[in-house]
């Protein structure tokens, strides 16, 4: 096997470098917080279409719908990382601690779990050896508890991350219903909202490496039922009202 393949860079696709995984994660939940603003909105725009033609009460309720779903996406990524980040910070001091406490330990134990990897004795003391050297807490985090220390997530940045990707997602269906023509409203919001879909769907399949093609079909097969659903409630109520 020619080794400039297992290189960074080897392969256009595979991401490698310094932050890569966290940039990723972020990029994933970009995508998956603007389908919900897609799905959600369009769910609830085609509802208040589908009890009135009026623009202005769809408007409304498109707004208040983004609003209130931006706003709650923020407030629950930002308590949810919070929480995830207090946890990495008292489990980066403990091993801090660790490190100063009990270097020999934490040394033997690091090796360990490199032999539990398939090193030899001797090698898995070695590397222990050498990455303890380079950067202790760095090596101890990362074998032990999966934790890099320098991409600890900031709860402020998620929670305004997901804010904007879901008000940007929500804004299709909601500016596509409202510029259409009335007659046009409802087959010009399914068509945009479907292709939407399709986009996040295949986005989100390419960066975990799954199957497109299932990921493409659920993501649009799941959004067009919550517009049915949402309509056909909208229809109901419309002619009892």
């Amino acid at each position: 096997m020619d080794l400039s393949e297992l290189q960074p860079g080897g392969h256009d696709d595979e991401p490698h470098g310094d932050g890569m995984r966290a940039r990723l994660n972020w990029l994933r939940a970009g995508v998956l917080g603007a389908n919900d603003g897609i799905v959600s909105t369009a769910g609830l725009v085609m509802g208040v279409a589908g009890a009135t033609t009026d623009r202005t009460a769809i408007f409304i309720a498109g707004i208040a719908g983004l609003a209130a779903g931006a706003l709650s996406m923020a407030a629950g990524e930002y308590v949810s990382v919070s929480t995830q980040r207090d946890s990495e910070l008292a489990l980066l001091a403990k091993e801090r601690r660790e490190l100063l406490e009990e270097p020999e330990e934490e040394l033997e134990e690091l090796a360990g779990i490199y032999v539990s990897k398939g090193l030899s004795d001797d090698l898995a003391l070695e590397v222990a050896k050498q990455l303890t050297e380079h950067d202790a807490l760095g090596a101890h985090a990362e074998a032990e508890l999966g934790i890099d220390p320098n991409e600890v997530t900031s709860a402020w940045a998620a929670a305004f991350a997901s804010m904007i990707a879901f008000t940007l997602g929500a804004l299709l269906p909601l500016l596509t219903i409202l510029l259409a023509a009335e007659s046009l409203r409802v087959p010009v919001t399914v068509v945009a909202v479907g292709l939407a879909l399709a986009l996040t769907g295949w986005s989100s399949a390419k960066m975990s490496y799954g199957p497109r093609g299932r990921a493409v079909l659920r993501n649009v097969g799941g959004g067009l039922l919550a517009m049915t659903i949402t309509y056909g409630i909208g229809s109901l109520i419309g002619t009892q009202v």
